[in-house]
């Protein structure tokens, strides 16, 4: 997290962040940028820092987590059903050969 002070974080939504910024890390971010993406991304769900017992009752809204699956299919959907084929039968033949 650039600024900021992470005290006011509950151990849940700390290591939220860390899970999330492992996930972007994996899929080629820079540690940074997976780090700010993690911690606003926490925000978003949680609204804020909240340390147990504040007594804060916002619920937490995990649409920001759903976004990113909604998003991922939409450039496949304007190609031809034969191109989606065709990258889908190389994408099988790319796994196949590496689990071997």
């Amino acid at each position: 997290m650039p600024r900021g002070d992470e005290s006011s974080y509950s151990d849940k939504q700390k290591r939220m962040a860390e899970h999330i910024e492992d996930g972007y890390e994996k899929r080629g971010v820079s540690e940074d940028e997976a780090e700010r993406r993690g911690w606003a991304t926490v925000n978003k769900e949680t609204h804020g820092g909240k340390k147990s017992g504040s007594g804060r009752g916002t619920e937490e809204d995990h649409a920001p987590s759903r976004k990113g699956g909604k998003l991922g299919g939409e450039a496949s959907a304007h190609r031809r059903a034969a191109e989606r084929s065709a990258s889908a039968r190389k994408a099988a033949r790319t796994r196949k050969k590496h689990a071997a």
